[in-house]
């Protein structure tokens, strides 16, 4: 088959499926035309999911007559003053939006120039244009696409159902929100009620509104304000504290210069700065807004412009991660053992009101004989048998130790000890409530922050033993921790083959005191074999302190002294990140005494 040179209609349906793959790309595309024509109020209006009918009511700048008749054309732009794509401080630059949309559909535009004497009008169905003729608008661009994918019908069988196209586009407007505070955005169509953000001014605490607009009042609670910057390149925005997580991924949104767009780096970087505070199965909620020079990002990596790429993506990702690590240990007991509402939700019983005409008389707990008197013993009316089935056994510790606290342990964050019950949990008193500590995943965070900071410092102190204990596994276990042996001796481990299938234990970390290899060793064994090469030695050292510190706590089950709680006590409030374990699990939970009081009527 020969080489020909195709239509310029085809031509156009083949650009228009890179840039309109469905309903939501138009209006990304159109959205973005309007935040760059410097609109203050953008309303979108869909039905059918938008394959029926999308229209874009901007109060921009608006288009003179002899714009309109251009901006039709391929590739032209009023976007970009040269032909330098490297500096590009818009949404939109390339040109092809509109073509593009009007070769598959019927686009009609109304735009009016402040200029201009009156609005003017063109249509474009399946490629062909028509005339501009005069219209009415008062200020501003209004944008009608009708029937997409009309001339190009196979393009229709690749659509999902209305309901996950309108879906899309609410996802798609979001973004462009959460970009642009300033601006007021307007969502409505049949798949829903009207939506409307209002504009909040530029400022953080604008931003954090939007943000709580979009994202939900859960977020605005729990949001920590981050930021970092350096060598021209600057991170801000509000990531979530670890107590509010989702299932996957998709709460995370980086914004470059402006720009909505989806990047791995940023799933990285958030999955390394929460390494210490969530579950493996959770992810945190975040927002971040990237800003640099736009000679030092290539946003012209992607037809739909949802990809950008760094020039020094290295120095991006460690100021992300920074900037996360340095909120999330600012506000390090934010976390969901502060307000305990999940607690009380708990403990809140759920009762319908009594009858009306309920009789006392006929209640199991009624007395069936006489009364006896109350002289020398107390009346069994209500029936001891009855009550033998409360009775749990004796407590698992002392109920109160110190008939007074004082007032100085009191007012501490975490208050005074007050008991332990069943050897796990330590009951504690503040001034205005109560709180209940895990004692093991608290010191666990304890200990793990201690192994971090003598990394840093000078190298973990470690116990020489005196007999060497030797752990057998299977050779590919052995293997797998021999190849590990330099990274493990950071942490005060040394290890050594001790033969086929066997390990010697030499050296264990001082901190850990007397240290279970055995089982330490196992873990440590089923943590590497999710490792990959790929994984940085910062993290997979991070991963060595965290399991070594899970074996070095308190264990569950053992009886503290009350000196000894109130000591893990006071060690919580000077040590960062006390708020949640090493495995992303609460700490304590604390309970305020009006909450309390609520579940016993008395408020």
């Amino acid at each position: 088959m020969p080489v020909r040179q195709l239509p310029e209609q085809v031509v156009n349906r083949i650009a228009a499926g890179e840039v309109v793959e469905r309903p939501a790309s138009v209006v990304k595309e159109l959205v973005e035309n309007a935040i760059d024509a410097g609109s203050s109020r953008v309303d979108i209006f869909t039905e059918g999911g938008g394959r029926r009918k999308i229209v874009i009511t901007d109060d921009g700048g608006g288009m003179t007559y002899g714009d309109l008749a251009l901006a039709v054309e391929r590739h032209a732009t009023s976007k970009l003053d040269d032909e330098d794509l490297l500096q590009i401080r818009t949404l939109g630059f390339r040109g092809e939006a509109l073509p593009s949309i009007g070769a598959v559909a019927k686009l009609a535009i109304t735009t009016r120039q402040k200029s201009e004497a009156h609005a003017w009008g063109l249509a474009v169905e399946g490629g062909a244009k028509s005339g501009i003729i005069p219209a009415a608008l008062s200020q501003g661009t209004r944008v009608e696409v009708s029937d997409l994918f009309y001339a190009t019908p196979a393009r229709l069988k690749f659509l999902k159902t209305e309901r996950t196209e309108a879906e899309a586009i609410r996802e798609v407007v979001r973004r462009l929100a959460m970009a642009r505070p300033d601006i007021a955005f307007t969502l409505a169509g049949e798949e829903r009620g009207p939506v409307t953000w209002a504009a909040a001014l530029p400022s953080a605490a604008g931003r954090l509104a939007r943000l709580g607009d979009i994202l939900g009042a859960d977020f605005r609670e729990h949001a920590i304000d981050v930021h970092a910057g350096r060598d021209g390149v600057a991170v801000d925005g509000f990531a979530a504290a670890p107590a509010l997580t989702r299932a996957n991924a998709l709460g995370q949104y980086l914004f470059v210069n402006g720009r909505p767009v989806r990047d791995k780096l940023i799933l990285g970087a958030v999955r390394a700065a929460y390494a210490d505070y969530l579950p493996r199965d959770r992810h945190p909620v975040v927002a971040l807004f990237v800003t640099l020079d736009p000679h030092e990002v290539d946003a012209n990596v992607h037809p739909a412009k949802t990809e950008v790429r760094f020039r020094n993506a290295g120095l991006v990702r460690a100021l992300i991660v920074h900037a996360l690590k340095d909120g999330l240990a600012r506000e390090g007991k934010r976390t969901a053992a502060n307000d305990g509402g999940s607690a009380i939700a708990a403990f809140r019983p759920a009762f319908s009101p009594r009858s009306t005409n309920w009789d006392w008389r006929r209640s199991p707990s009624f007395p069936v004989g006489p009364m006896p008197s109350f002289e020398g013993a107390a009346a069994p009316g209500l029936g001891e048998r009855g009550q033998a089935a409360f009775d749990v056994g004796a407590p698992s510790a002392d109920v109160r130790f110190e008939d007074v606290p004082s007032a100085e342990l009191i007012d501490r964050p975490l208050g005074a000890a007050r008991t332990q019950i069943h050897e796990t949990y330590i009951v504690s008193q503040t001034r205005d409530g109560l709180i209940i500590v895990d004692q093991h995943a608290a010191h666990e965070r304890i200990v793990y922050e201690r192994l971090k900071a003598s990394l840093e410092r000078s190298g973990v102190e470690r116990q020489i033993l005196l007999i060497p204990e030797i752990v057998e596994m299977d050779e590919a276990t052995v293997e797998r921790l021999l190849a590990r042996a330099e990274e493990l001796a950071v942490f005060g481990l040394a290890i050594e083959s001790f033969g086929p299938g066997a390990v010697a234990v030499r050296e264990t970390p001082s901190l850990l005191g007397k240290a279970d290899a055995r089982g330490l060793l196992r873990d440590l064994a089923e943590h590497m074999e999710e490792w990959d090469e790929a994984l940085p030695l910062e993290r997979r050292l991070m991963h060595v302190a965290a399991t070594m510190a899970c074996h070095g706590s308190v264990r569950a089950g053992r009886r503290l002294k009350p000196e000894e709680m109130n000591a893990l006590l006071r060690e919580m409030e000077a040590t960062p990140n006390s708020g949640q374990c090493n495995h992303g699990r609460p700490t304590y939970v604390e309970l305020k005494l009006s909450d309390v009081e609520k579940l016993f009527g008395r408020r």
